[in-house]
């Protein structure tokens, strides 16, 4: 399978590589297929209980308690593992606060609302949002603003911590759901959960980008057979290596999948609805609206489970746990999952949905502020990487959740995006008009 990697620039301006299209197991050197320490557990498991999921292997690498590579991994920027747009360039992350002022001003100007961050990373996104929050202050100046962080990373938590507050170190709560509070440096209370589900319900502006795709995948091959699920066994051939095999009978998650596939390999993610579907329904009773960004299709592609080390594609069984592993997002099961619940819009390719938001506008008020020529070039490179159909433009999708009434004219079908014109335009997925 080809592996598609592209280069991006950080704003560092140091050249990097983002997660490409897609990855699948194959023959790495013996040097690098070293036997991990979540290698020997999955190896003991395995042995114990038989072949494990897909689904099952992606949880263990990445979210063991001892041994998940984001548990315990600062896996972003020039220095980790991948590097995502609000670090490539503070430009994305202005225009998504722009996307959430717009909303909350075209839905009423509520007097509070939380923003919910699913998977903050380091939290430069966060941060160049509350930027824009800041920057708009006699707009948002009678509305009363929380920050609501769900992390399951200590490391990248700390380091959140460490970019969003102006004291260290932050109070920490061992008992509460919130296991860490503090206060912005712009003086907004934010706090630190495990779950979703922890976060406070009332009317919030939710945002999840490179998030769904990490979240765990049954993947499924169709066989004369009927479908069978892909799973992880241990090779008998070769010590201390895994290897895919098929379920020789059918698996309870085979009830995901469509009885009108047209596929005849699918990648199907149950905890990305059983997300989607607490999103929706936050919306439908406090109001609101969710972003979601990443990369992903339509219901179109099949085989997109890779992984990334240093940078570079790496063998998704090869020592576990010291790489990330990613699936591209599916969003028509997006879709399907908050039909009757929410309108949905999208997905639109990210750099359709940039070019709605200005982003030609506000690169050129930045050039123009630039006095130096590298920080010019870094504008022009950080620029061309977000919104070049090669690099990110297309590979990248935006798809959002609004309540109905926002959208009266919306078809709950197919997604407004697919409709005709909705009452109330919405930004970025229509063009940028202030409300």
């Amino acid at each position: 399978m080809n592996a598609l990697v592209r280069r991006g620039v950080s704003r560092a301006g140091i050249p990097c590589l983002w997660r490409g299209k897609c990855f699948s197991s194959g023959n790495e050197p013996a040097e690098s297929n070293r036997a991990t320490p979540m290698l020997r557990h999955l190896m003991y498991k395995i042995k114990s209980t038989g072949p494990i999921t897909v689904a099952e292997y992606m949880k263990e690498v990445l979210t063991n308690p001892a041994k998940g590579y984001y548990v315990h991994h600062d896996m972003l920027g020039e220095k980790g593992d991948f590097i995502t747009s609000p670090e490539i360039s503070q430009i994305f992350g202005e225009l998504l606060g722009i996307w959430f002022v717009s909303e909350w001003m075209t839905s009423g100007k509520s007097p509070a609302f939380q923003l919910v961050e699913l998977g903050p990373g380091r939290g430069t996104l966060t941060g160049d949002i509350l930027r824009v929050f800041s920057q708009l202050g006699s707009v948002l100046k009678t509305c009363d603003i929380s920050v609501h962080l769900v992390e399951v990373s200590q490391k990248l938590s700390e380091i959140q911590a460490q970019a969003l507050t102006e004291k260290l170190p932050v109070e920490r709560d061992a008992e509460s759901l919130v296991y860490m509070k503090g206060v912005t440096k712009a003086g907004i209370p934010v706090s630190w959960y495990r779950d979703l589900k922890d976060v406070p319900k009332g009317y919030s502006f939710y945002l999840a980008h490179e998030f769904f795709d990490v979240l765990p995948v049954h993947k499924f091959q169709k066989t004369p057979q009927g479908w069978r699920e892909v799973l992880v066994d241990v090779d008998p051939q070769v010590s201390d290596k895994l290897r895919f095999v098929l379920a020789p009978c059918a698996t309870p998650a085979e009830a995901f999948i469509q009885h009108d596939e047209k596929r005849d390999h699918v990648e199907v993610c149950p905890d990305a609805g059983v997300i989607i579907q607490e999103l929706s329904q936050r919306i439908a009773l406090t109001g609101g609206a969710a972003l979601i960004a990443d990369y992903g299709h339509d219901g179109t592609k099949t085989d997109t489970f890779r992984g990334f080390c240093g940078h570079q594609l790496h063998d998704v069984l090869t020592a576990p746990g010291t790489a990330d592993l990613t699936a591209d997002v599916d969003f028509s099961y997006l879709r399907r999952m908050v039909q009757g619940k929410v309108a949905s819009l999208g997905p639109v390719e990210q750099r359709t949905f940039l070019k709605n938001m200005g982003i030609d506008v506000r690169l050129q008020v930045l050039l123009d502020k630039a006095e130096e020529p590298s920080t010019k070039q870094q504008l022009l490179q950080g620029y061309d990487m977000l919104m070049n159909p090669q690099k990110m433009g297309e590979r990248f999708n935006f798809f959002a959740l609004l309540p109905h009434q926002r959208l009266p004219g919306a078809s709950q079908e197919r997604g407004a995006c697919q409709s005709k014109t909705p009452a109330s335009s919405v930004a970025g997925f229509d063009d940028l008009v202030w409300q």
